[in-house]
């Protein structure tokens, strides 16, 4: 197995630059992740039902003292490989280094923590499918962000700019909006699950282009297998895989909320996260389908190859089967003895030809009425 494979399975089961860390005391700050951004932002959006403000910077210390105890504080930072700032935005928040840990390993599985004064939650996002062009086919982007939950705040880290929540910031910003109105009179606890279910609802778009590969990977190996069709089965089963692995766990974090542990979440808001659960479970169970048809796909492709190679070998069978007396009458008259009847025949060579031609015939007409051509 060369490096690339051994990185790439690395990759699928989470194991990533894990060897940085090996030997270091529990709580160490190391980005164990790939640097995706060369810069890291800090965005503030402080809120309550009467009005919004908006604060961003590369400077934590000129963010953080726009933080109001009174409003929603929601704080975004972009760019983990930036250790300095996790660290000062942990102290400032009194956050367990472990937490921290967790939000620098990119590879994390997604899970939830109770630390007393905040709650911690991290999963995958989902990015649409793309075609590579190094041959390396289809591939879901992915990005871990995690979430730390305070009384009169939410932390939201990131690898890179950009994101999804691009949508539910507007929203916030427009006073005159139902869904606005009712997120700004809400804490805290309410954003973190409208970003949540945020994130949930961008993995049926992943999930739909998955399901539309599936049924182009289908026609291919109904009309035109090829071993580039095999490397694409074997890619999307590689994809579900991890699909699986970054959902599954979800579950299990979301069944902790709903059931009431945390006592930063609100009994009205658990309602919320009960709707985005179901979500998850269905999520679970289209990637589940989606494996089975994969799998049904190797099937096909096997099959398929297979009443191809069948198929060619019948031809060859009946080609040959053919030849056979006519290259038995051929090597007859063919033979260099003296004393052999009809070799001196005057018409001899077409009676030849004649026979030839009669036994080919007599032989398609055999092949035909045995529908094995």
């Amino acid at each position: 197995m060369n490096l690339t494979r051994i990185s790439k399975l690395s990759k699928l089961i989470g194991i990533r630059n894990s060897k940085q860390k090996a030997g270091l005391p529990p709580g160490t700050l190391i980005y164990t992740g790939n640097k995706l951004t060369n810069k890291s932002d800090i965005d503030l959006i402080s809120y309550n039902e009467k009005d919004i403000k908006e604060y961003t910077g590369k400077d934590i210390n000129n963010v953080l003292p726009h933080t109001d105890e009174n409003r929603v504080n929601w704080l975004n930072i972009d760019g983990l490989h930036n250790i300095d700032l996790i660290e000062s935005v942990g102290g400032h928040f009194n956050l367990h280094p472990l937490l921290l840990e967790d939000i620098l390993n990119p590879d994390q599985r997604p899970k939830t923590d109770d630390y007393e004064n905040h709650l911690f939650f991290t999963l995958k996002t989902l990015h649409s499918i793309q075609e590579e062009e190094n041959d390396e086919g289809s591939v879901v982007n992915y990005e871990q962000i995690s979430f730390v939950l305070g009384k009169h705040y939410l932390l939201s880290f990131q690898e890179k700019e950009g994101d999804l929540f691009d949508g539910l910031r507007e929203r916030l910003r427009q006073d005159n909006h139902s869904s606005a109105t009712r997120a700004r009179k809400k804490g805290a606890d309410y954003l973190f699950y409208r970003l949540i279910d945020t994130v949930v609802d961008s993995y049926y778009i992943v999930l739909e282009q998955v399901g539309e590969k599936i049924e182009e990977l289908e026609d291919e190996v109904y009309l035109e297998p090829s071993n580039d069709t095999l490397k694409q089965i074997q890619r999307l089963k590689k994809e579900l895989i991890f699909l699986r692995k970054s959902v599954y766990p979800l579950r299990e974090s979301l069944s902790k909320v709903i059931k009431g542990e945390y006592p930063l979440i609100a009994p009205d808001t658990i309602t919320f996260f009960s709707d985005v659960y179901d979500h998850t479970i269905h999520v679970i169970e289209t990637i589940e389908t989606y494996r089975d048809l994969t799998a049904s796909l190797m099937d096909m492709y096997m099959t398929s190859i297979s009443n191809k190679m069948n198929e060619v070998m019948k031809v060859l069978t009946i080609i040959a089967t053919i030849f056979i007396p006519l290259t038995f009458i051929a090597g007859i008259y063919g033979m260099n003895f003296d004393n052999m009847p009809e070799l001196h025949l005057k018409y001899g060579y077409f009676y030849t030809w004649g026979l030839m031609i009669a036994i080919f015939i007599a032989m398609i007409i055999y092949f035909k009425r045995k529908d094995w051509i």
